[in-house]
């Protein structure tokens, strides 16, 4: 994953949970333990878990409606 991002628009289409963890500025281990809330939009494949970015940039925004 490169360091940075300018937009949001050059992340890739699907985040590893590693990926995720650096955008959401969280650990990878959070980002496992919000993969199993029903909330949180990952995908599992076998043993991976991946989150769309789509989906993801969705679920900040609801989020922050939430705690508004």
């Amino acid at each position: 994953m490169k360091s940075t991002y300018t937009n949001i628009e050059d992340l890739p289409l699907t985040l590893k949970a590693h990926e995720a963890a650096a955008v959401l500025r969280i650990s990878k281990s959070k980002v496992y333990e919000l993969a199993q809330s029903e909330s949180f939009p990952a995908i599992r494949i076998g043993k991976r878990v991946v989150i769309p970015r789509d989906k993801l940039i969705q679920w900040m925004n609801n989020q922050a409606e939430v705690s508004d």
